[in-house]
């Protein structure tokens, strides 16, 4: 797929949260293991990466650069900026253009990089003004330091209103087939040309009783496939629409060469009819 009409990219990425410690905050417990994962990631073709200032705070950039450069030729490093930490699992919107300047120097300095392919707000922070904080982002932009911008955690109208102020070429949701709540952001993107880049792939950790009944179909359809339970989920996502680009992310080399083989898990109609709805009996 084609981000801003430049930069094109495999449709499976990674997702460079959990090479961090627990509760995405500190160091990780092993990070040569860490480095091993995003090293083996390019070798098995992934060419986008997305992180944020705030995974760690830091730490995930920073990996990142002492894994991966002299970046490989191609290769499209997304990070993030707009949330600050107080502490592990604990998560601050701060879209004062002040701050998001900051953080866009910072992950600058740590990707060891002079400019962002695809630099994204990851909250739009509702106690400053949006247009303070789209227009900084412009202004990164028209600089030279960013490439391309994205959204994180918004609705449609949310993406609209950005649209006027700069073009916006990916938004990253929380979505999966258990958790479809932005199923018209996905359909939006489709037809705007937008990337959609889903995070929480399986959504394991909450199950209502329509969640439950898909996890169960995802199990069935596993098994007349012969993948896993989130092998099958990432196929579900790369069979739902073009727009998505997922980014799976882990911290053991297993685990990464299992969700990469999920682009080679072909869904048959019959699959994705099983999957098409969570209400369904």
């Amino acid at each position: 797929m084609t981000l801003g009409g430049d930069l094109t990219v495999n449709r499976m990425g990674y997702g460079a949260m959990r090479i961090t410690g627990k509760g995405i905050f500190g160091e990780p417990a092993n990070p040569e293991e860490c480095r091993r994962v995003l090293r083996r990631a390019v070798e098995l073709g992934v060419d986008f990466i997305d992180t944020a200032d705030s995974y760690g705070p830091e730490v995930s950039e920073r990996l990142i650069a002492e894994a991966l450069r002299p970046y490989p030729e191609g290769l499209v490093i997304a990070t993030k900026g707009g949330l600050v930490r107080p502490g592990p699992d604990q998560w601050k919107p701060n879209g004062r253009p002040e701050h998001l300047r900051r953080a866009l120097e910072g992950s600058l300095r740590r990707l060891r990089v002079e400019r962002i392919d695809l630099w994204q707000l990851h909250r739009v922070d509702h106690h400053v003004p949006e247009d303070e904080q789209f227009d900084v982002i412009r202004e990164f932009v028209s600089e030279g330091l960013v490439r391309h911008v994205g959204l994180s955690e918004v609705d449609v109208d949310t993406i609209e209103r950005a649209r006027r102020v700069l073009p916006i070429v990916s938004v990253q949701n929380r979505f999966n087939a258990l958790d479809r709540k932005w199923e018209s952001v996905v359909d939006y993107c489709e037809r705007n040309s937008i990337a959609f880049i889903p995070w929480y792939p399986l959504g394991a950790g909450e199950m209502s009783q329509q969640s439950a009944s898909v996890r169960v179909k995802l199990e069935e359809v596993a098994r007349r496939e012969g993948a896993t339970v989130l092998q099958t989920a990432l196929a579900w996502l790369l069979a739902r629409s073009p727009a998505i680009l997922p980014i799976p992310g882990t911290s053991s080399v297993s685990h990464l060469e299992e969700n990469i083989a999920a682009a080679g898990v072909q869904l048959s109609d019959e699959d994705m009819e099983a999957l098409a709805s969570p209400g369904a009996p």
